[in-house]
Order: C-alpha cells, then structure tokens, then sequence
C-alpha cells in the first residue's frame, strides 16, 4: 500500500488537528506534528475531535522543523508545500509514493521561504480572489483525498 504522510507545521487549533486526525485515520495518512505547537496532545478538545480514531493513527511529534528534517530524509520532490501563494494548483503535480503534504499554522501558513524555496513542489488549493484561506483541516482533506485519487484510492472502499 502507498504511503501518504501529512504534516502540520506549529498547529495551533486543537479542534482543527483533530479533524486532521480523523481524515489521518479513515485513509491510512501517516501523520506529523511538528512543533511548537499551540496545545498539548492530551488536550481534550484535541482528544474529543479525534476521539474514536486516536487508536488508528500512526502519528509522529517532533519538537520543531529541524527535527522533523532530520528524521525525514525522502528527497526533496517528494516534499509538497500547500500555500495560498503558490503558483500551482494541487491538482496540477504527480503525488509520488511516499510524499509528505506540509501544511502550516492556522494564523500564518507555513513560512514563505519554504514555499518560495521549493517552487515546483509548492502547490494551492483555488479559491475566489480577495478571501482569506479554507480551514486547515478542509485543506488537509482537499490534499490528501487528491493525492488518493491520483492513486485510485488504494485500500479504500
């Protein structure tokens, strides 16, 4: 079966990752959290939104993004950077066996160098003009149930 990892960079929002972790476990999505983050992973808002699912979850804390780098080593196309200030959509790259989807913060996304460093990776969900973002775990379930179309559903029924 091929692997998806989805990565959340300094959530903040305990509600929104647990959606993520939900969307993590009915689609076989490894998840990573990388920290600082604005909660504790006992918290209960956390716990509530994920609550049958936590059991399910293959889930990996790091203590910040230099961590998460080196515990990481894939290469670097298989790194995909969702950001409103992308150039390309998600729906227009190839999802590899083994890619990590990189969402940031809910407040700032992830930091720009990361998106205008790696521009042939760094994709965005369209969205009218002049609006802010869709909430993080939307967009976590946008790229991931793109990447498993893209695979056709592997696993899934």
């Amino acid at each position: 079966m091929p692997v998806l990892n989805i990565v959340l960079v300094e959530p903040e929002i305990p509600p929104n990752t647990g959606n993520v972790v939900r969307t993590c476990a009915v689609t076989g999505a490894r998840l990573h959290l990388v920290g600082p983050m604005g909660f504790e992973i006992t918290d209960k808002h956390l716990k509530r939104a994920g609550l049958d699912y936590w059991h399910l979850l293959d889930i990996t804390v790091y203590e910040n993004l230099d961590d998460f780098w080196k515990r990481n080593p894939a290469p670097p196309e298989n790194f995909f950077y969702f950001s409103s200030k992308a150039a390309r959509s998600h729906s227009a790259v190839s999802y590899p066996d083994g890619c990590y989807l990189l969402f940031g913060k809910e407040t700032a996304g992830l930091p720009e160098e990361l998106v205008h460093s790696h521009p042939d990776t760094a994709v965005r969900i369209p969205m009218l003009p002049g609006v802010r973002c869709l909430n993080l775990s939307n967009s976590v379930a946008v790229g991931v149930y793109e990447v498993l179309r893209q695979w056709g559903y592997p696993g899934l029924c």
